[in-house]
């Protein structure tokens, strides 16, 4: 049974779906796709219109392929990514939940309500830093977001691995 990741972003259209497609990219090349499985949401309902979410932001597009995801070849299901938000019965189905930013955090447990098991977890605490990921949607930042995506990724793939 796969180890079932959730990662999660205020509309599901920029950093979360980037952590999901960078996690897939990173388990498809360490041979550990038999063991993990992820997708993403959103805290917000902001990108969802009449229950059709808007793809990933273009910006946040181009970044992956400049790395070579969502590219012919390891398309990773980027093209057909629809923004879509977070449902309480997600609690019960994921095993981790993952925000990027500490005010993501507040909206999981605002949604899902309590966490009995510790599985809302901030991706940059993997990294042992705590960190916020800043939206680049505000701030445009999309390479340094990559990078830290990778970075907080890395170490949590690591760790469940260990």
């Amino acid at each position: 049974m796969p180890i079932k990741v959730l990662f999660i972003c205020h509309g599901n259209i920029c950093r979360s779906p980037m952590a999901e497609f960078i996690f897939k990219n990173m388990i498809k090349q360490k041979g550990l796709e038999d063991r993990f499985y992820a997708e993403s949401a959103a805290t917000s309902d902001e990108e969802c219109w009449n229950g059709v979410g808007n793809p990933v932001y273009p910006p946040a597009k181009k970044e992956l392929a400049r790395h070579g995801i969502g590219t012919p070849g390891n398309e990773l299901g980027v093209g057909g990514k629809r923004a879509r938000q977070l449902r309480r019965d997600d609690y019960e189905k994921w095993d981790l939940i993952v925000g990027m930013e500490a005010r993501n955090l507040s909206g999981i447990r605002r949604i899902v309500g309590s966490d009995p098991e510790n599985k809302i977890r901030l991706l940059m605490d993997f990294a042992g830093t705590g960190e916020d990921i800043a939206d680049p949607w505000y701030t445009g930042d999309f390479e340094g977001v990559y990078d830290m995506l990778e970075r907080g990724i890395e170490a949590m793939i690591k760790e469940l691995c260990e």
